[in-house]
């Protein structure tokens, strides 16, 4: 038959491989894709950026992973919303940090924690400032985050969030058991249209400041669909460099102007 003296296209069965390792895994690294296929790294790069190029593929910021890009899922009615998201969100938290210097989370809620999802701190200026690495759990009523996603979640969420929390049996959740306490934290965030971390939260889930402080504050802002909130933005800086006082004025404006061009994308 004619078709049988076609020649074959290496190259692309060889992206083709590639693609399809992505699609079963979910997300690999360089070395990961170079151990498994045992293609020369610098056919691999090659490969890589031109199925990136196509829009196929994209790279994840905090750890150099390759991810299969949500368009495909799309097609093949699989679409992870949250994967859509963090590809969404992931050049804008990019140009993002180019203009502050300073890091950012993208962090989705749990239903008694935030996750981080993504982060900019490779791309930050100060690199130094260590955050919370993809899978990471982060309080809720204490930490920045949560206090974004809480204040401007729909109401049934809230509800359900601060029952499980009142629940609870570590330590870092005993707030929720003080009504006063999350009113306050409610009113404050949504007056300001932004959240700060508590005080006393130094970075650990239980712990205070007192036991473990990481020498650094935080403000994060919603994400928000309409009344839906699917995530939040927060930016974090070391307190020696601001005060609280001197950080707002320059980090809300950019960290709000940065969620709502999530949001407009993830939208459209």
């Amino acid at each position: 038959m004619a078709e049988s003296q076609v020649k074959t296209i290496r190259a692309l069965a060889r992206g083709l491989d590639v693609l399809q390792l992505l699609q079963r895994s979910g997300a690999m690294r360089l070395q990961d894709l170079h151990r498994e296929t045992g293609l020369p790294k610098a056919s691999l790069l090659r490969i890589l950026k031109t199925l990136m190029e196509q829009g196929v593929v994209w790279q994840r910021m905090v750890d150099g992973a390759y991810l299969p890009s949500h368009s495909l899922a799309e097609l093949a009615g699989r679409m992870d919303r949250e994967g859509a998201l963090v590809e969404t969100a992931g050049p804008v938290l990019a140009r993002l940090t180019e203009t502050i210097e300073w890091p950012s989370v993208l962090a989705v809620p749990r239903l008694t924690s935030m996750e981080v999802l993504e982060t900019n701190v490779t791309r930050s200026y100060f690199d130094h400032i260590a955050v919370g690495p993809v899978g990471y759990q982060v309080n809720i009523l204490r930490s920045a985050s949560g206090r974004a996603f809480l204040s401007f979640c729909e109401e049934a969420t809230r509800a359900a969030m601060l029952d499980a929390l009142r629940r609870s049996v570590r330590k870092g959740d005993r707030v929720a058991h003080s009504p006063a306490y999350i009113d306050r934290v409610l009113a404050e965030t949504r007056a300001q249209g932004f959240a700060l971390r508590d005080p006393d939260f130094g970075g650990d889930y239980d712990e205070g400041r007192d036991a473990v402080d990481d020498g650094r504050d935080s403000i994060a802002v919603p994400i928000r669909l309409g009344s839906h909130v699917p995530a939040t933005i927060n930016i974090t800086w070391s307190k020696r460099a601001y005060l609280r006082d001197e950080a707002v004025p320059r980090l809300a404006a950019p960290a709000l102007a940065a969620a709502a061009e999530i949001a407009a994308r993830f939208s459209g």
